[in-house]
């Protein structure tokens, strides 16, 4: 697992989530919100979990009858939106899918800017949910890592080098190792002590009563 600089005396909130995870796409606002209206009670920290990775990469094609069929579903429960360009991007059906891109790209991101990760994996999964980005590209992430002052050549130097997919995979097999059985999973992590908080999608008020019991239990 990469390491996390978390701040000694406020608990860690573990977002486990994977780029191309549409429920995570609608759980992700909600850790949004979480980040700003709990900020000094826990540090929330993002990690990737590698959804679609070795014999599960291939074109979207092969998936689309089933993602289509759930995004009426993800937009009902969570009230996001998919956009048309990524509906575009899914009857075309030339895309690859593949998490590691993307996660690479979080990974990346960590190194410059740990406390900002979980709204950087947000801004992703919006240029991909929403805008149809493609993320297998580079270059599709240079405007979401200068947004917070990095700098572009420096970022993607990072973002190509090996020690990054090598942590990524590290990433991943430390998820595994949790035993998450999909995604989105929230734990709550207090001292040696996790809390499994929500696995799937919770609305932002069942969520924030969850966190709130489980961190006055931990007190």
């Amino acid at each position: 697992m990469p390491p996390i600089q978390s701040t000694p005396d406020l608990p860690e909130l573990l977002y486990l989530f994977d780029p191309l995870c549409g429920w995570c796409y609608g759980m992700s606002p909600v850790i949004q919100r979480v980040r700003e209206e709990f900020a000094s009670r826990v540090e929330v920290s993002v990690l990737c979990g590698g959804m679609v990775t070795g014999e599960q990469v291939g074109p979207i094609r092969d998936d689309w009858d089933y993602i289509s069929g759930a995004l009426a579903q993800v937009e009902r429960v969570t009230g996001v939106q998919f956009g048309e360009a990524f509906r575009a991007v899914g009857a075309e059906g030339s895309r690859v899918q593949d998490s590691a891109p993307p996660s690479w790209a979080i990974s990346a991101f960590r190194h410059f800017n740990q406390p900002d990760t979980a709204r950087f994996a947000h801004d992703v999964q919006v240029a991909y949910f929403r805008d149809g980005a493609d993320l297998n590209e580079p270059k599709t992430y240079l405007p979401l890592a200068t947004a917070y002052g990095l700098d572009g050549a420096e970022f993607l130097r990072r973002l190509a080098l090996p020690e990054t997919a090598q942590a990524t995979q590290q990433e991943f097999a430390a998820v595994a190792k949790i035993g998450v059985q999909g995604f989105p999973t929230t734990i709550l992590r207090v001292g040696n002590q996790g809390y499994v908080l929500a696995r799937g999608y919770q609305p932002y008020e069942t969520f924030a009563d969850g966190l709130t019991q489980a961190l006055e239990q931990a007190g």
